[in-house]
């Protein structure tokens, strides 16, 4: 015989030529010499070779286990003194009854409903997060829940875990903050003839996520060649110069003829506008030559206005002159004044008849 000792918290399993005979609970106990006793420490999870089956035939030793049983379609998540310790998954876990406190939570993994009821902590733990399906909606996105293809319901901003399975489980999102389209190089034909490229932005944000992502393929691709059919029908209707005259009437045209398809879109235009109106080449050379001319005519009308201006304070200034001599003097005057500035010397030759001479200018006669 042999003397065995089971401390306190430990638990021992007796076995004889390789067979299961009883447990020891904490104290002192004999033994024969032949018998194997294993030593379990009532604060970690049974682990033996030895079929669970066989053990749990001794009711003595069942009333200190606690088994859980998980099927293929589950996980339990363990909670060890309420603080998560890991994953159980298929098949058949014991552990003993004592001083730790063990907790379990069986998790069907073929359900389809948004997990709610655990901590999102614990769901973005590595070992959990391999078992779920995880889909963020950002603060300016709208979500929408497909389960099994089918609609559910909206998604606000947030983050929204699911069980990993065979269903089809997807999340489509709209942004809905203002954004802008560009319709640009649209090489269209006006009324005249005349072939022309225009580009066309518009700014719009979507209102109406269902209509949107499910009722339209692309509602992207479907508001920009609705603006496209727009400007051609539009343009269509009028001249070149019709169109450079009331490039303002082509946007509202646009906008107007746009808004209610854009609202059966699920997206609601903001503002528009035509960004640029390019000519070809030749056409371009044709209306820069006609400017030219246009501004050639103009000078020469502004010419020919200045020039009659000019006669004219010249007929009436000589008409004053005819009436007044001393204001003819004065313009005399005025010439010499002007001579005299561009003078440095004056060199005189001859008799008194120079001085005399300047005498008569410089002076007014009576």
């Amino acid at each position: 015989m042999k003397r065995v000792r089971i401390n306190k918290g430990k638990v021992g399993l007796v076995f004889r030529n390789g067979d299961y005979l009883k447990v020891l609970s904490a104290g002192k106990y004999w033994v024969r010499y032949s018998d194997k006793v294993g030593i379990c420490n009532m604060s970690e999870p049974l682990s033996l070779t030895m079929e669970l089956n066989i053990l749990l035939q001794d009711e003595e030793l069942a009333k200190m286990l606690t088994v859980i049983e998980v099927s293929d379609n589950e996980i339990v998540l363990n909670y060890k003194n309420g603080v998560f310790n890991g994953i159980l998954t298929a098949g058949r876990h014991s552990y003993w009854k004592g001083p730790t406190n063990y907790t379990f939570e069986k998790i069907d993994l073929s359900s389809t409903e948004e997990i709610n009821s655990i901590d999102k902590s614990i769901l973005s733990h590595p070992e959990v997060s391999a078992y779920t399906r995880l889909y963020r909606v950002e603060s300016y996105e709208k979500g929408l829940l497909f389960i099994n293809d089918q609609f559910e319901k909206e998604l606000s901003p947030g983050m929204y875990y699911f069980w990993k399975n065979d269903t089809p489980v997807a999340v489509k999102k709209a942004d809905l903050r203002q954004a802008q389209m560009e319709v640009s190089g649209q090489e269209l034909l006006t009324k005249d003839k005349a072939a022309l490229r225009m580009s066309f932005f518009a700014s719009y944000k979507v209102v109406d996520a269902i209509k949107a992502l499910t009722d339209n393929q692309d509602y992207i691709k479907q508001l920009y060649v609705s603006i496209q059919l727009a400007l051609r029908e539009y343009v269509g209707t009028l001249t070149l110069d019709e169109i450079l005259e009331r490039k303002e009437e082509v946007s509202k045209f646009v906008m107007t003829s746009v808004k209610e398809k854009a609202t059966s879109f699920g997206v609601a235009l903001i503002d528009g506008g035509i960004r640029d109106i390019i000519l070809p080449g030749d056409v371009r050379e044709i209306m820069n030559q006609v400017l030219i001319a246009q501004k050639k005519a103009q000078a020469n009308i502004i010419t020919r206005r200045e020039e009659t201006a000019s006669t004219r304070s010249l007929l009436n200034t000589a008409k004053l002159m005819e009436d007044n001599k001393m204001l003819f003097k004065l313009k005399e005057m005025e010439y010499v004044e002007k001579i005299a500035d561009k003078i440095n010397n004056i060199s005189l030759s001859g008799g008194g008849q120079i001085i005399d001479q300047l005498k008569d200018i410089f002076s007014p006669s009576n």
